[in-house]
């Protein structure tokens, strides 16, 4: 019976580590809004999408997620990564031609998604051993072979190591005729498994937050 219990202990352990390493665990940790368009909510707005990332797959991936949720609430959205060609990339242009660039698009703001720290913590994570207090109040404490017995199925129950990773990521919205900053915020992500988790998470989020900030309608 023993057995059984701690057998379907682990199954259940076992579950639940599957579901969290497949699923993205996104919050907004803080968020900024200028007093001056707060309440403002913009209707048929458009907006140019830059995230700041080395790795193309990421911005690839990220931005396009970010235009599907622009586009289901009618904003129209431009992505760096379709609008700058590779080469654009290889050197940092003069600020002039960047906006002026960014400008031909005809947007109304800028969002950037930068990824800014990453934490590492490796933890142990112990077997289904669990702590009982000592004879008499258990039977199995009364002897050897009895203590020997009850605990040896759990003998190779063994724990473990694991590592979870924290990115920890800023978004910034712009205006883009002024370049003043009317809105940030700032998010943590642990062990979202892959950036197709992390992107079908965070845009919903910050969409969120938009709405909560007053700068979206619900």
């Amino acid at each position: 019976m023993q057995l059984k219990r701690n057998f379907r202990l682990g199954m259940l352990l076992m579950l639940v580590s599957f579901l969290f390493a497949c699923g993205s665990n996104t919050r907004i940790t803080g968020s900024w809004i200028d007093p001056e368009v707060k309440g403002h909510a913009r209707e048929n707005a458009s907006v140019f999408l830059a995230s700041l990332s080395r790795n193309m797959e990421v911005r690839t991936k990220l931005e396009n997620a970010l235009a599907a949720e622009a586009a289901a609430r009618n904003i129209k959205a431009v992505k760096s990564t379709e609008f700058f060609s590779p080469s654009f990339y290889e050197k940092l242009p003069p600020r002039e031609e960047m906006l002026d660039k960014i400008k031909q698009a005809g947007v109304d703001a800028i969002l950037t998604v930068s990824l800014i720290n990453k934490e590492s913590e490796t933890r142990y994570v112990p077997g289904n051993n669990r702590y009982y207090a000592p004879y008499p109040y258990y039977r199995w404490y009364g002897g050897f072979y009895s203590y020997y017995n009850y605990w040896y199925p759990n003998m190779w129950d063994a724990g473990y190591y694991a590592t979870d990773k924290t990115y920890f990521m800023e978004t910034n919205l712009y205006d883009a005729s002024t370049e003043k900053l009317i809105w940030s915020a700032q998010s943590e992500t642990v062990n979202p498994g892959s950036i197709d988790n992390f992107v079908r998470d965070y845009p919903k989020k910050l969409v969120a937050q938009l709405v909560k900030d007053g700068l979206l309608k619900k």
